[in-house]
């Protein structure tokens, strides 16, 4: 008996402790908002969470009002539903916030980087440096070069033949492609002419060699989602683990080394990095993670636009209009045989029409989940007056697709494309929107907001912009079936940036010289 009670003293207190770390005893306290675990310990709602985030978290708002606490996968986040209260997550002191700590935790689960010290004032000042300003024009240049070269090498081929033929493909793969591919020469450089001895065959070895790449990052792609939840069965894990070591050979400090033009960004990237002393292997995961986050939505995105302005005649008169007569106004005349168009960054600056199609693509399509880790109880004081505790080791999150980008009493309408909706009426952008009556400071959230905005956003829109141009400046293209209805967006992507269709569209382009 002497043996035994200790041996069932320690049974009792693991047996509690393990409850206690599955969540099972939290209970609500006075003071903090509206308390729902879920029916299963530790995991909480996370399998419905990941089903369909937005599904769930209307839910979750009719139920328990617009802040609440949910338990997800062994986390307690507290979300804010409130768009008059967001100022906290985006000004709050980072004695009290962090962005960093939930960050790291996801980029090494689905990277396979680590770093223990902090990055991102690094990420800013190399960023500001290279994707403002001057550097954001250079950037912007080599885009366009990159650009030209996936979509117009046949150009200067003969005025009839099988370039003048209609060319049919997947909307979503096709602008996918293009803008993964050009994006990527642009930040990690072209391979050498050199090395090939001659110009055309580097820029063909670039076509050919950015086309194998873009069909080993839509296999990742595909299974980022369930990546970044942890559910992925043991078969696909070695398969990602497979492909992650092709991209770490593709963009590693030896191969960028090889190549011409790379981005200013990325040596820097590089540099500072090995001055660090960190091991060229881990640079090389970093690497990939900046692939990723520069690239991972652009495609996306541009397809949703382009399908946005094919759907809608009046928006697709408007933005051409606006694109000829920036093109007109600048000087150039596109021929076949002429030059090249040059679109400079003064002709990038007076897209007020085609920026407000970009801004309610991006409204429609981008959802981001905004998380921060609370390092101490804290009080959440809201816009309202209210009052609400928080505890330390939980998590505080906005997911504004729902709560701002689909909320009526800011965008009437809010599930309908309208392309003027960021415009006044003379065509000047718009900067003022009320909800009941009063202003309203955050009204379109798809770049995240705070610390944790996206550094790249005027290197990613200026990407859509050019594609766009390129497409209506050279191009003839419609869709196959113009009555077939807007494919409805994948919820398992919810909360990782611009959005995914169900299925592709099918259309037809070719060039018009």
């Amino acid at each position: 008996m002497g043996l035994l009670l200790p041996i069932l003293l320690a049974v009792f207190t693991a047996l509690v402790g393990g409850l206690y770390l599955l969540g099972v005893f939290r209970q609500r306290r006075p003071g903090e908002p509206p308390l729902d675990k879920g029916l299963i310990p530790w995991l909480g709602h996370v399998l419905e969470f990941r089903r369909d985030t937005l599904q769930f978290l209307e839910r979750m708002q009719k139920k328990h009002g617009d802040v609440f606490t949910i338990q997800l996968g062994g986390f307690y986040f507290t979300f804010l539903q409130d768009p008059w209260s967001f100022g906290p997550l985006v000004k709050e002191s980072r004695e009290k916030l962090d962005f960093n700590k939930f960050a790291k935790f996801l980029v090494r689960r689905v990277f396979s980087y680590w770093n223990e010290e902090s990055e991102h004032h690094i990420l800013q000042q190399t960023s500001n440096k290279h994707l403002k300003g001057d550097g954001l024009e250079v950037l912007t240049q080599s885009m366009m070069g990159n650009l030209q070269n996936l979509m117009l090498h046949n150009i200067d081929g003969p005025a009839e033949g099988v370039d003048k033929a209609w060319i049919e493909d997947g909307l979503f793969m096709y602008c996918y492609n293009i803008v993964f591919r050009a994006g990527y020469l642009s930040l990690f450089g072209n391979v050498s002419p050199k090395s090939e001895g001659d110009e055309k065959i580097a820029k063909e070895k670039d076509r050919v060699e950015s086309e194998v790449l873009f069909h080993q990052f839509r296999k990742y792609d595909v299974l980022f989602p369930n990546l970044a939840y942890g559910v992925l069965p043991p078969k696909k894990r070695i398969e990602v683990q497979k492909l992650l070591e092709y991209f770490w050979d593709v963009v590693s400090v030896c191969q960028v080394k090889t190549r011409d033009n790379v981005s200013g960004w990325v040596w820097d990237m590089q540099q500072i990095r090995g001055e660090m002393g960190m091991d060229e292997s881990m640079i090389s995961r970093y690497m990939f993670l900046l692939l990723w986050a520069s690239q991972g939505n652009t495609g996306p995105s541009s397809f949703w636009l382009l399908l946005n302005l094919m759907k809608h005649q009046d928006a697709m008169a408007a933005v051409k209009e606006e694109v000829d007569r920036i093109v007109r106004e600048s000087g150039q005349k596109v021929t076949r045989g002429g030059p090249l168009l040059d679109l400079t960054r003064d002709m990038l600056t007076k897209t007020t029409v085609l920026d407000s199609a970009i801004e309610e693509t991006l409204r429609l399509t981008t959802a981001p989940l905004l998380t921060r880790a609370v390092l101490q109880d804290m009080t959440l004081n809201l816009a309202d007056g209210r009052q609400y505790h928080i505890r330390k080791g939980d998590r505080l999150a906005v997911f504004p697709y729902c709560c701002v980008h689909m909320d009526p009493g800011l965008h009437p309408d809010p599930k309908s494309f309208k392309y003027d909706r960021f415009l006044n009426p003379d065509r000047s952008k718009k900067t003022d929107f009320y909800k009941d009556g009063k202003k309203v400071k955050y009204v379109s959230m798809p770049w995240g907001a705070g610390v944790s905005i996206c550094p790249g956003r005027f290197f990613a829109t200026n990407e859509l912009k050019q594609f766009v141009f390129l497409m209506l400046v050279y191009f003839e293209f419609e869709l196959l079936d113009p009555e077939e209805a807007i494919p409805g967006i994948d919820a398992k992507r919810l909360g990782f940036g611009s959005m995914h269709p169900v299925s592709d569209v099918q259309f037809r382009y070719r060039l018009r010289f």
